[in-house]
């Protein structure tokens, strides 16, 4: 049998072209029985017993437990004086919203509650207000026993109830890989989260309290209840409000959802206490998104709107190249694209010190300001790994220069104005795979305290595929859905339809283009020769071939001064790679006939890199690669 591995085909900082971990969209994974032997119930009665009566007593005794078990659940019976048991007809037929008091709850949270923190933090608030209306969400009768003793004796306390979301709702159905976002079929919804009760008597509170469940396993920050309690802490805490947003008292084990309560708002954090203070308006402006990537958080149509900034000198776009200088040329090319496309924003490279002062020139003289950073090391990372210094993207958040950022990869190619994005919050990007968003391209809000949260959980923060992507995925888990045209994927999955895979085709060729981006996943265009997308010729890369993207991107990068089109050579172990997959292809005559084609890319005749200076010099040198160990001189004999 036939096993593929379900991970996401991310871009590989090599020199070959293998992917390790080729997704395949819809890898289902099966689960067998062995043959077990079952004893029968009637070689456990004793011998000479007669089993007839036995069978009918057992079957008679099953059903009176049903019976049973049934009416202790039946809604006509209540659990003492449960006076929030009925569900709105609505919730029980979308199995949405559950009973508050259930025991099972995964709103429960097992933080044992340092009682002098929380004095502190009454301190600290009750300083900027003369009488206290503190909501608390989520504590037990005990613990507001206990919040009273802390208060002013002149606060008013309330409990705020808050109607609670059936365990049937899944982070799934908030983040689902896939929605209809053209609503070609119908329009994407949203399970409903439950708006928290108000205060009494319509009056605001200054203080809101909330203790968040947190059960520390890997995907902590993936929970419904937790999203809920904090969507429904917010809203209390701009509601009647209207400059500054009521505080926000946090008790959790684990950090609040960074990009909802922000760093640069947190007052005091002491253990397991945090204390934000937010900006009304930027609160409400985050709350009216939906609640999860179930519904864009814009609409297609508006990436093409035209975007009015306040600040645009407080907007940039940004890249990073670290660990080795193979991206340098995709870099330049992406710059020269985001200039052609019309955007006069900044334009920042993040380098660590591999990559030379001749590049680094290089990148300035195609519009990249040049910043020089250290790398970060992933500490799961294995040594010369492509991961291992992956975290060196956490820079992003130290251009504090920048009130946004929208980050594009290097192996991306803008077609059309992204400025739309820098009107988003942290984090928007498109879907990825199962729930998680794509970091290629990324809105970042920059704040040193983010910075420092993500270096300060390097160590305990699991990433589902040992990358960046991954772990921001765990810390943003609360991320805002953009329209796959603002980073779209040169991808045809197995999976898909000649239908889907013409219509995705189309959206490649079109002319005027119609995605803002388009990210080359897969061997990227300068790692091929010219003439056409290589990724035809390797079995495994098929899934990424698009001659008519790979053209467009030769577009941009003819579009460049030719001093810089020199850091787009290939070297000669690259062309002997490229010379091997044509053979392989056409040993097994692909249909698709690419590897007929004759090479007549200029690059094949230009020397780059230390090796050689003509195909003849080198000519018998055995050329070390994937599964290439086959002379150079045969493999352009059999070219």
């Amino acid at each position: 049998m036939r096993g593929f591995a379900c991970a996401h085909a991310e871009k590989r900082h090599r020199l070959d072209r293998t992917l390790n971990c080729i997704s395949k969209k819809g890898c289902v994974g099966s689960c067998y029985a062995k043959d077990v032997k079952y004893k029968p119930l009637g070689a456990l009665l004793p011998e000479g017993f007669s089993g007839k009566m036995f069978y009918v007593k057992l079957v008679l005794l099953v059903l009176m437990c049903g019976s049973f078990m049934g009416l202790l659940h039946s809604p006509s019976i209540h659990h003492g004086d449960d006076e929030h048991n009925t569900q709105s007809p609505e919730a029980s037929k979308l199995m949405w919203t559950s009973n508050a008091d259930q025991k099972d709850s995964g709103y429960v949270s097992n933080v044992r509650i340092d009682w002098s923190r929380i004095s502190m933090a009454v301190q600290e608030v009750s300083r900027a207000e003369d009488q206290l209306r503190v909501g608390l969400l989520n504590f037990d009768g005990v613990e507001m026993d206990q919040w009273r003793t802390l208060l002013p004796r002149n606060a008013a306390v309330s409990a705020v109830h808050l109607e609670r979301v059936s365990s049937n709702v899944t982070w799934e159905h908030l983040y689902p890989e896939w929605i209809d976002e053209e609503e070609l079929y119908a329009a994407p919804t949203c399970p409903d989260l439950p708006e928290p009760a108000p205060a009494p008597e319509g009056l605001e509170y200054d203080v809101v309290a909330v203790k968040l469940p947190c059960s520390g396993a890997a995907g902590w920050s993936k929970d419904v209840p937790r999203l809920h309690l904090q969507l429904a802490a917010a809203r209390l805490a701009t509601t009647g409000r209207s400059e500054k947003a009521a505080h926000v008292v946090v008790v959790s084990q684990c950090f609040p959802a960074p990009n909802l309560f922000r760093c640069k708002d947190k007052v005091i954090r002491d253990g397991d206490v945090w204390v934000y203070r937010p900006d009304v308006g930027e609160l409400r402006r985050k709350l009216a998104l939906p609640v999860g990537s179930c519904k864009l958080a814009m609409p297609v149509k508006a990436l093409g709107e035209a975007y009015v900034s306040s600040a645009p000198r407080r907007e940039a776009y940004a890249t990073i190249l670290h660990s080795e200088q193979l991206y340098a040329c995709g870099a330049m090319v992406a710059a020269q694209s985001i200039r052609m496309a019309g955007s006069d924003r900044d334009m920042v490279a993040l380098v660590d010190e591999t990559i030379s002062e001749r590049h680094r020139s290089a990148l300035e003289a195609a519009g990249w300001k040049v910043r020089t950073i250290r790398r970060i090391r992933n500490p799961r990372a294995s040594k010369d790994a492509y991961n291992e210094w992956n975290y060196s993207k956490f820079w992003l958040w130290t251009l504090t220069e920048y009130d946004r950022v929208v980050f594009v990869d290097a192996d991306l190619l803008v077609q059309r104005p992204m400025e739309p994005l820098f009107g988003m919050p942290e984090v928007s990007a498109t879907g990825n795979h199962g729930t998680v968003f794509n970091s290629g391209v990324m809105v970042v809000e920059p704040c040193n305290c983010t910075f420092r949260l993500l270096m300060d959980h390097i160590g305990d923060i699991q990433s589902y595929n040992g990358g960046d992507q991954g772990y921001l995925n765990e810390v943003f888990s609360w991320w805002h859905r953009l329209p796959s045209h603002a980073n779209y994927m040169k991808h045809f999955w197995e999976g898909n339809s000649a239908e889907h895979a013409a219509a995705k085709r189309r959206v490649l060729a079109a002319d005027p283009p119609v995605a803002l981006a388009v990210h080359f996943v897969g061997m990227k265009p300068w790692f091929c020769f010219r003439d056409y997308d290589c990724n035809w010729n390797a079995p495994e890369l098929r899934q990424f071939a698009s001659d008519e993207a790979h053209a467009r991107w030769w577009k941009a990068h003819d579009a460049m001064p030719p001093r810089l089109q020199g850091f787009c050579l290939l070297d000669e172990r690259q062309k002997a790679l490229l010379r091997w997959d044509a053979v392989e292809a056409r040993k097994a005559n692909f249909s698709d006939g690419h590897w007929r084609e004759r090479i007549a890319d200029p690059r094949r005749r230009i020397c780059a890199g230390d090796e050689g200076c003509r195909e003849r010099e080198i000519k018998g040198r055995r050329v070390e690669g994937n599964r290439v160990t086959t002379s150079y001189a045969k493999l352009i004999d059999n070219f």
